[in-house]
């Protein structure tokens, strides 16, 4: 891996951000009612598709120098219209003004997460998908049984919010990615997603419904998507992990390396302050 600098860092946190805005505006015209948007600020984008969806946040603020209060102050406008809190995830090679700007304007330190990432090597474009776990991209009718099942890996318990599972159709009906499902026995065990930017495959979205754990899915999903992104010319992925779980040691497996570690910033809603 080579030396990691602000620029080699912008560059993975763009392609988070640019599958966010996708999303949000495939969103806007599936749900008009959602209020689904984005926008550039710092640098960077701030996302809005529903107060309590994952991708209403901010990403790669700050990574193009430095940055001034008043448009900090535009972006929580931008999430405080839509009554959300202003959630942003902050890359360590942010310029140090933003940091300052943050702490005199009260926001909260509520989580940590790695970005891991490797070089894409010729043998990645290799993938036979001949194992037990066979690898696959959703056809046009199974839209939801895609979002179900990975939405089902991640909330094993409990009525799955409808919120999120027309998040994941919206995603399939954006330019955000590519969209995979995984078999054990003829049976969907899992799913996952990609999305490419600038050279950049970001995996993200991967899940095992419980019953089919410990069978290899998440390999099977890792090693498809990395032949797929290899296959077009990416040359660099990354994975987001929260740290020391399970999903960090499998990518860790397959040679990622973290890289630097995010901090998710929050300031409440003026509602709730």
């Amino acid at each position: 891996m080579r030396f990691i600098d602000c620029n080699f860092a912008h560059r993975l946190e763009l392609t988070d951000a640019h599958s966010g805005v996708a999303i949000a505006r495939a969103h806007a015209g599936l749900f008009p009612e959602s209020g689904a948007t984005a926008e550039a600020f710092a640098g960077g984008w701030a996302i809005f598709a529903g107060v309590d969806s994952p991708i209403t946040q901010a990403f790669a603020l700050g990574l193009s120098g430095p940055v001034e209060e008043d448009e900090i102050v535009r972006m929580e406008d931008f999430f405080h219209s839509h009554g959300a809190a202003t959630m942003v995830e902050l890359c360590p090679y942010a310029d140090l003004s933003i940091v300052d700007i943050f702490r005199k304007r009260g926001y909260m330190l509520i989580e940590f997460s790695n970005v891991l990432a490797r070089h894409l090597a010729p043998e990645d474009v290799q993938f036979s998908g001949d194992g037990a776990v066979r690898v696959r991209h959703p056809e046009a009718h199974e839209a939801r049984l895609w979002a179900e099942t990975v939405a089902r890996g991640f909330m094993p318990e409990g009525e799955l919010p409808q919120m999120l599972v027309d998040l994941m159709i919206t995603s399939l009906n954006s330019a955000a990615g590519a969209f995979f499902l995984a078999e054990i026995d003829g049976q969907i065990a899992g799913g996952g997603v990609l999305a490419m930017h600038d050279g950049v495959v970001s995996l993200g979205g991967a899940s095992t419904l419980p019953a089919f754990r410990n069978r290899g899915a998440q390999t099977a999903l890792l090693r498809a998507r990395l032949a797929f992104a290899a296959q077009r010319g990416c040359e660099l992925a990354m994975v987001t992990t929260l740290p020391g779980t399970t999903s960090q040691r499998n990518v860790e497996r397959q040679g990622f390396r973290v890289v630097y570690t995010r901090s998710k910033l929050q300031l409440p809603a003026v509602s709730d302050r």
